[in-house]
């Protein structure tokens, strides 16, 4: 796809920097940004990834200029009430694990996309089925696979994706952290 803008993703993720990519376009990512990445519990869950990927877009580090398009998103996953993001220790990985063998969830992944004039942010939800999982099974994958940098401790497309999850609704690539289907339909109204 040939764009004239420059596009910057705003995201040190190297799923989304892999999916971006595979819209064949060419980006940079820039990360530099003053937000900082906490909400509110009284908003409704499913609003906290667009807060969050608006937030992003807002804090980034300068205005764009004209010829340039940010891209920033945000993906949490939700079990019953239990909000879940990055977990920050082995003990908080195994917990939200836990929480999610055997059960449901939701994956809810926002995009914002801004130039020098406007903005638009979208929210994808995909449903993520779990058999349940051991114990061993938990210890083996937080262990070999550091899941720290993703929300539920998980990722799809790794050993615990492969073993644990039993069905999708939805966009595996929402569930990836990067509904790319939205953002190449929105890129167009943006370019």
């Amino acid at each position: 796809m040939s764009i004239s803008k420059k596009i910057i993703l705003a995201s040190n993720s190297p799923r989304r920097k892999e999916l971006l990519a595979g819209l064949n376009i060419d980006f940079e990512v820039d990360t530099r940004n003053n937000f900082e990445e906490k909400f509110n519990y009284d908003v409704p869950h499913v609003k906290i990834p667009a807060m969050m990927s608006e937030g992003k877009s807002g804090g980034f580090h300068r205005e764009l200029e004209e010829n340039e398009i940010l891209i920033t998103s945000d993906t949490m996953v939700l079990c019953g009430d239990a909000v879940m993001g990055k977990p920050h220790s082995r003990e908080e990985a195994v917990r939200m694990l836990q929480m999610l063998s055997g059960r449901s969830h939701e994956v809810i992944t926002a995009v914002t996309i801004r130039d020098s004039r406007s903005q638009k942010t979208m929210s994808d939800t995909a449903i993520v089925h779990f058999r349940e999982l051991t114990e061993q099974e938990i210890g083996y994958y937080v262990d070999n696979y550091k899941p720290y940098d993703k929300a539920g401790a998980y990722g799809i497309q790794e050993w615990i994706g492969y073993v644990g999850i039993t069905g999708i609704e939805g966009s595996y690539y929402t569930i990836m952290g990067f509904p790319v289907h939205l953002v190449y339909q929105q890129l167009q109204e943006f370019i």
